[in-house]
């Protein structure tokens, strides 16, 4: 049974920091596609960051130059650091896994983590 567990989640003050931990099992991490979709009140899931089985690492526009993701196969492990936060942060952040990176379509997903970036 493939499972994703998020951790890292919190309450920061915009300029803040956190880092998003997702650890995987139930299945070969290291033939996978990993992803971060995030979901804040009242919006749809919005695909933030994806790093391949090759670790080629794609980021939306708006985190470039904020978020960094990375892997760790031998923790089958994905990364999500998160720099200079702002309020717009503010989301459910979850882990995905699937053969490729995608927006948001992946088929598999963790429970989430809280993010809130406020004052």
């Amino acid at each position: 049974e493939v499972q994703l567990v998020e951790s890292g989640g919190g309450l920061v003050q915009p300029g803040g920091s956190l880092r998003l931990s997702c650890a995987a099992s139930g299945f070969r991490f290291g033939d996978y596609a990993m992803g971060w979709i995030r979901q804040a009140p009242g919006k749809e899931p919005e695909g933030v960051s994806c790093i391949s089985r090759d670790g080629d690492t794609s980021y939306e526009d708006f985190v470039k130059g904020r978020f960094t993701i990375s892997r760790d196969n031998a923790k089958n492990t994905v990364y999500l650091q998160m720099n200079n936060l702002k309020p717009e942060d503010t989301a459910i952040y979850y882990c995905a896994a699937d053969n490729a990176c995608a927006l948001v379509r992946y088929d598999h997903w963790g429970q989430g983590t809280q993010v809130t970036v406020s004052s």
